[in-house]
């Protein structure tokens, strides 16, 4: 009878759990794992500095311009846009320019295949002209800037202050009148939104896109190197 009450004893025993590991299989382990951290992160960093160098070295950028005619220009850095200021008789005019946001095949390349390399690049204006803080609206245009030219897109009032309802912006610039477009456009080129100010804002943000990239590189070294 005893020897089947043995067996018996054993299955109602709770199970033991495995033993552990002995430390150095651990320790091994650990040691692995550190060393294939330790080898990605050199590779990252040896690949960001090689970037670094051919950025800062072959096409480093220059000093910011801080000044265009009359415009004053705040290089936003580290940000995707750029903001210029001036003064026109009793007028402020602020331009508010992203960083090349688009692209469209040139004139000369637009019949044929686009070329990459022959695309006009495209950066969005917003212009603002106002009459000091008494005023109640300031008038708003909506521009592209392209290599050699500004397109008005569109015009319209807007309230001033934070509870300003949401302004009707009125149909496309290119469906006003002729003679209203005319206007309008000699109404900012007397206020320096013009060709000219198109070509310095492609050579401005061309430079801009590399001095952005190499502090972008710059700061995910420094993060990788903590």
């Amino acid at each position: 009878m005893a020897r089947f009450l043995l067996p018996a004893r054993r299955l109602l025993l709770p199970k033991t759990s495995a033993p552990p590991p002995p430390t150095g299989a651990l320790s091994i382990r650990s040691y692995i794992s550190e060393m294939r951290c330790s080898a990605f992160k050199e590779n990252l960093l040896r690949v960001l500095r090689t970037e670094i160098a051919y950025e800062a070295e072959s096409r480093p950028p220059l000093l910011p311009a801080a000044t265009f005619e009359s415009f004053t220009v705040d290089d936003r850095s580290g940000e995707q846009w750029i903001r210029l200021t001036r003064k026109h008789g009793r007028e402020d005019v602020k331009i508010d320019a992203t960083m090349f946001d688009g692209a469209a095949p040139s004139k000369r390349s637009a019949m044929a295949m686009a070329d990459e390399d022959d695309a006009r690049l495209h950066i969005s204006l917003l212009v603002e002209v106002s009459k000091g803080e008494a005023s109640d609206y300031v008038l708003q245009f909506v521009c592209s800037a392209w290599p050699d030219s500004i397109d008005v897109d569109k015009v319209f009032p807007l309230r001033r202050g934070p509870a300003a309802p949401r302004p009707y912006m009125g149909p496309d610039f290119k469906e006003l009148d002729e003679e209203l477009q005319s206007a309008v456009r000699e109404f900012l080129e007397e206020r320096g939104v013009n060709d000219d100010l198109a070509e310095f804002l492609h050579g401005y943000m061309a430079n801009k896109d590399k001095t952005e990239l190499l502090r972008l590189l710059r700061n995910v070294e420094s993060y990788v190197k903590k």
